[in-house]
């Protein structure tokens, strides 16, 4: 299926610290380059208040595209837990002993995204998940990351709902500085072919976007504690230039632009699915 619905939520994924994990493992927590459906969608069931054990079908049906404003870059945390603590208080393991003499350091390596940020666009045909969603990301169950729970967002993620979301996403403003060593094409990843962006560019594209660049284990299956579960799913990549007035730089002048497009663009729409 390729055909795409006509409607969508926009978000903003911006903090100093992001964090996607597509193999982390016990000691070693990876990230990827942009945000996992895994990590969207556990967003979104936090935002709604539901529990692990709870269904995710409905969620994995939403369709996700990522434009990435700024990559950031991969920070590498060596991290510790327990150490220097007396036998009595060091970290408890499953079976409620404390670790043995020697042992109670727990050691970890953990990757983030620092000073990344991302734009995303979830499209679905069915309009009550949307609003549900919508509504989840304005007044969230429980707080809401950007992957993990030391990173937080630097401000709301909900952009707005309305028609034609893929539009919206090429052309909101882009939270980076215009390039400076001529013109750099912007990153767009989709679980669905990209070829139908509506792209407006006076220069090619580095590719079309309809064939899968490779495979990502980021479908969630189930969040149970003991029985987590993901299964593979296509990566679609499309690298686009767009125009150099799409850059909007950082602080205030980014966020006044971005809030002039949110009142034209999304302030009706809004209404209309409250």
């Amino acid at each position: 299926m390729t055909d795409r619905p006509s409607r969508g939520l926009l978000l903003r994924l911006a903090g100093p610290l992001q964090s996607w994990g597509t193999h982390s493992k016990y000691a070693r927590r990876d990230t990827a380059r942009f945000p996992t459906r895994s990590g969207i969608v556990g967003m979104l069931a936090a935002g709604l208040g539901r529990v692990r054990q709870a269904s995710l079908d409905d969620l994995t049906e939403l369709s996700m595209t990522v434009r990435v404003d700024r990559p950031g870059v991969v920070l590498s945390d060596f991290h510790t837990v327990g150490g220097g603590l007396p036998a009595d208080e060091t970290v408890i393991t499953v079976d409620g002993k404390h670790r043995p003499e020697g042992k109670g350091t727990l050691v970890s390596r953990r990757q983030y995204l620092a000073d990344a940020a991302f734009t995303l666009a979830l499209t679905s045909d069915d309009e009550a998940l949307l609003h549900a969603c919508a509504t989840a990301l304005r007044d969230p169950y429980w707080p809401l990351f950007l992957g993990r729970r030391s990173c937080p967002p630097e401000g709301p993620i909900l952009l707005g709902c309305g028609e034609d979301p893929l539009r919206h996403l090429v052309q909101l403003p882009l939270a980076a500085k215009r390039p400076r060593s001529g013109r750099q094409p912007v990153e767009f990843y989709g679980d669905r072919p990209l070829g139908a962006l509506p792209v407006n560019s006076d220069a090619p594209d580095k590719s079309d976007g309809d064939h899968h660049s490779g495979e990502v284990t980021d479908e969630p299956m189930s969040f149970a504690p003991l029985a987590r579960r993901y299964r593979p799913r296509p990566l679609y990549r499309r690298a686009v230039h767009l125009p150099d007035a799409a850059y909007k730089g950082f602080g205030t002048g980014y966020l006044e632009t971005l809030q002039n497009y949110i009142d034209t663009h999304f302030a009706t729409a809004e209404r209309s699915t409250r």
